[in-house]
């Protein structure tokens, strides 16, 4: 790996701070201007069944003659991009059309990823409104965690396109005399920068929906939950007067033992009395609308 920015540097003659940057992953998306060439740092996105989404960070170095791109992780954006370049015998400014190629297949991960986004948000939300438990959470903290990492990339990422399009900065190899070559491309960068303006809408509205079905979730399990100890009061509110009269039947006085000695007063005071009591106590219920 060394090597190869050896060579960067002993051939190509790449600035000092160029070749740092290239070296050191985790950039954030920028477009910086050193001449005779241009360094551009775009991400695209790899679909991971665990994570979602992998990111895949990639630098180029643009200049007139050639485009040199470096990437730690598999991109299949580029199969599109090498299948183009093959079904073509040249290119007349690789410095603009090779690197549209590069960076509108970047982007265009995005979009087969975000439909995906969509379809597993309505999915989750059938099913907690049929029973949710943590499973369903744990898919939403991970869709969550996912919008996150988009967010922080296709934001800076529109920077770089926003110069190429107002013309704030032109990439090597595009300007001639008569600015036909430029006005060209910056066709081609405004195309890249609304897929960019759309894709940072989407992210957003997923956040959204995200965030609708998340509450969702926490209403569904709260209302269950509610559920659950409606029940439970009910049962112990049932048992409360029957508990109550057991124990004051149960107490050990001579007075009481002697007075309830046959089966009939067994029965009235012992049976009709919490009979009486439940039937009162589920009227009242029924009444006040508690069952």
């Amino acid at each position: 790996m060394q090597e190869d920015f050896d060579l960067l540097s002993d051939v190509f003659g790449f600035h000092p701070l160029a070749l740092e940057d290239s070296e050191q992953f985790g950039e954030t998306p920028k477009l910086d201007d050193y001449g005779d060439y241009a360094f551009l740092v775009l991400y695209g996105v790899n679909q991971h069944p665990e994570d979602l989404v992998r990111l895949a960070e990639v630098h180029l170095f643009i200049a007139a003659r050639y485009l040199i791109t470096i990437h730690r992780v598999r991109c299949p954006a580029f199969e599109a991009v090498r299948r183009w370049f093959i079904t073509r015998n040249g290119l007349r400014h690789p410095g603009d059309v090779l690197t549209y190629r590069v960076a509108d297949s970047l982007v265009d991960s995005y979009f087969p990823m975000l439909a995906d986004f969509d379809d597993r948000l309505d999915t989750l939300e059938d099913a907690i409104f049929e029973n949710p438990d943590d499973a369903q959470l744990q898919d939403l903290l991970r869709v969550k965690r996912a919008l996150v990492a988009l967010r922080k990339v296709v934001t800076p990422q529109r920077h770089p396109c926003a110069r190429l399009v107002n013309g704030a900065l032109t990439l090597p190899g595009t300007t001639i005399e008569d600015g036909r070559a430029h006005e060209e491309a910056e066709r081609y960068y405004r195309d890249l920068y609304d897929h960019l303006i759309r894709i940072s809408d989407l992210v957003d509205t997923y956040r959204d929906l995200m965030t609708g079905t998340m509450d969702v979730y926490l209403s569904t399990v709260s209302n269950r939950m509610d559920s659950v100890m409606k029940k439970l009061t009910v049962i112990a509110t049932v048992f409360l007067p029957l508990t109550w009269l057991t124990g004051f039947f149960g107490m050990n006085f001579d007075a009481m033992v002697k007075a309830v000695g046959d089966w009939q007063a067994f029965v009235i005071f012992g049976l009709g009395s919490q009979l009486i009591a439940l039937v009162v106590l589920l009227w009242l219920m029924k009444k006040h609308g508690w069952l």
